[in-house]
């Protein structure tokens, strides 16, 4: 992902999400909308996000530590997911409590009953340009993926964050301008309640979808299955390598893949001409898959006996667990002694 393409998205939003919450809170302090207010809070819970995607990303730019040898780049995860923490309590709770709150007491909008109207109107010209830049932004780098697939698979949780947030706001903006709409014509303020609910269940669902997505990445996600066949082409294409015996990868940031394999390799006469080997299988795959920078080889000796060996190294190379080099009629007697006792 680009990370400046990311940030971009989260300036645009942020500007945008500044000037709607200042606008919203005006049109809630001269009608009373409960819709208005909900949608206050939800542009300022909004704001508040992108600030720490910004702060995340900014954090996760540090230079690795002895206590954190990989670096910071999975703080960009952690950031994401106060994200999702913030929408679903500031944004989604709040906007029902106040939904619930509307029920109790639901009044119309008496005074300035243009000026809800109006300003939704101009949120929702706002909010569709920074909309507009993530869908733009994200588009550098979506390929021909689907978008739920886009936001399930992204490893930056930055472009999908703020994807589901203008989404989010948008539709909320929909949702508040039918209840506050409604009241208007019907001078019922339960439309308004309803308006406000609406936006709060939404506010809910897009926070558990962020929280579940984000969680899958601070559990630690691994490449892509276009990039694993990469990377064993990259790694047998050459004759360095007779074969794969076992790999993993993981992303340590979203920009940084860990790549741990043990690779079976021919006699050599040398430490010095396998270390060549090495090297060369490292920098094949570097080119393949560029994101791929932290790469351990493990080198090793493989046979036709590998699998029984328990290791996944070569019969006569593997080397004995203490289990396996206790005799069996020993372990029994102590099964038999133990149970004796």
């Amino acid at each position: 992902m680009s990370a400046n393409g990311g940030t971009k998205a989260i300036v645009a939003a942020l500007l945008a999400n500044v000037g709607i919450a200042v606008t919203k809170f005006i049109a809630f302090l001269l009608t009373g909308s409960s819709s208005m207010l909900a949608e206050s809070i939800h542009s300022v819970a909004d704001s508040g996000n992108q600030g720490l995607l910004l702060l995340g990303g900014k954090r996760a730019r540090r230079e690795a530590t002895p206590q954190h040898p990989f670096g910071y780049g999975r703080e960009r995860y952690v950031y994401a997911f106060i994200v999702a923490i913030v929408l679903f309590s500031l944004g989604g709770l709040f906007a029902l409590y106040e939904a619930w709150h509307k029920a109790a007491d639901p009044h119309p909008i008496e005074s300035w009953q243009w000026v809800p109207v109006v300003v939704l109107v101009a949120a929702i010209v706002m909010e569709s340009f920074s909309f507009r830049t993530a869908i733009v932004e994200s588009n550098l780098i979506r390929g021909n993926q689907s978008w739920v697939r886009f936001i399930r698979r992204s490893k930056a949780p930055e472009l999908p964050v703020v994807l589901l947030e203008d989404f989010g706001a948008l539709v909320g903006l929909v949702f508040a301008l039918f209840g506050v709409g409604m009241t208007l014509i019907t001078g019922n303020g339960m439309w308004d309640a309803a308006g406000t609910a609406m936006i709060g269940v939404l506010l809910v669902v897009i926070a558990v979808t962020l929280a579940i997505e984000t969680k899958s990445l601070l559990l630690g996600e691994g490449a892509e299955a276009t990039d694993v066949a990469t990377i064993e082409r990259a790694v047998t294409d050459g004759p360095e390598v007779e074969r794969i015996i076992h790999m993993k990868t993981l992303y340590l940031g979203p920009e940084e893949l860990l790549v741990a394999a043990k690779i079976a390799v021919p006699a050599c006469e040398s430490a010095e001409e396998l270390a060549r080997g090495i090297n060369a299988v490292e920098a094949r795959i570097r080119a393949a898959v560029p994101v791929a920078r932290v790469i351990y080889l493990e080198p090793d000796i493989w046979s036709a006996t590998a699998q029984r060996a328990g290791t996944g190294a070569a019969a006569h190379t593997a080397v004995a667990t203490p289990e396996a080099a206790t005799p069996k009629a020993a372990v029994a007697g102590a099964d038999e002694s133990h149970a004796g006792g």
